[in-house]
């Protein structure tokens, strides 16, 4: 997808993070904005900013767990500028501890955001660009799912959040087969994000009354929460960074984007240890500081 002016971008997660940065390079793109974060202050935050300097922006209250929100905001996008080019199934929040120290309520709230997100954008979206496909032959679409590096490794105490994430890259390798497989005139790339200062540490400040736990974190889940919120706070590739990237990808057709090159050592060593039928190697094999910090709080 190389023709941005004009064209209509859909972003979840807008009102913050990789997703409000995505917006601001559209926008001086000259693309149509829609708009949609779960919160509903920083949304409109984003898109006074926004209009105020002169982009055309449909913003809507959306939580993307729930499929008829997500088709809401479709139909709307379709409603008010006719068509839909480009979809950043970006929402996302972070969560850990030990694996069976989660609760059920954990698993609804990261499950539903991070990976049935995803499912009700690709499923919704892809029917309508499809459609818009076949009332214009120049038509030209791409899909962008944010997974994350967590989606290639698994470091320990993040079980929740890593499950989410392997299941976005298996879905956007599958979509990526799935529109060559019937010459559909739309790409995707699933982006992979290591530490990048963004809220996604504090997400848990959206999370649902209803899947509150009903108890304080364990000592494992402060433990990831303090880890977590180090790396990313102090993350030398920003948002903005990690967007240009994006649009590069979109631009030259590339499929994975990476914000850290660097950590795909680890993925290299864990692709070696399963095609030789070895134990799963260390992921913090070469910053062991930081798995001893990790034990010793637990």
């Amino acid at each position: 997808m190389n023709n941005f002016k004009g064209r209509v971008a859909v972003i979840t997660g807008a009102g913050s993070g990789l997703g409000r940065e995505f917006a601001g390079i559209a926008a001086g793109l000259g693309m149509k904005l829609v708009l949609a974060d779960v919160q509903a202050d920083a949304l409109e935050r984003a898109t006074d900013e926004l209009l105020g300097q002169g982009a055309e922006v449909l913003a809507m209250v959306c939580d993307v767990s729930k499929g008829a929100h997500v088709q809401e905001l479709a139909d709307a996008a379709i409603a008010r500028f006719h068509g839909i080019h480009l979809v950043f199934n970006n929402a996302g929040v972070g969560s850990g501890g030990l694996v069976w120290e989660n609760t059920e309520a954990d698993w609804e709230w990261v499950l539903g955001v991070n990976l049935w997100g995803v499912i009700h954008g690709v499923r919704v979206f892809m029917h309508a660009m499809l459609e818009c496909a076949r009332r214009d032959p120049a038509y030209e679409g791409h899909i962008v799912n944010t997974a994350s590096m967590a989606g290639l490794l698994n470091a320990p105490a993040m079980g929740v959040y890593n499950v989410s994430k392997h299941a976005v890259v298996s879905l956007t390798e599958t979509l990526y087969h799935d529109l060559r497989l019937v010459d559909a005139p739309i790409g995707t790339s699933v982006l992979c994000p290591y530490f990048v200062p963004t809220g996604i540490s504090q997400s848990h400040r959206n999370r649902p009354e209803a899947l509150r736990p009903e108890s304080g974190p364990t000592a494992s889940q402060l433990a990831s929460q303090a880890l977590t919120t180090k790396a990313v706070e102090s993350g030398k590739v920003s948002a903005a960074d990690v967007a240009r990237l994006t649009f590069e990808a979109i631009r030259n057709k590339q499929f994975y984007i990476y914000s850290h090159p660097q950590a795909l050592g680890g993925v290299q060593e864990r692709m070696d240890a399963i095609v030789q039928g070895r134990n799963p190697p260390d992921p913090y094999a070469a910053t062991p500081h930081v798995r001893e910090m990790l034990r010793s709080r637990l």
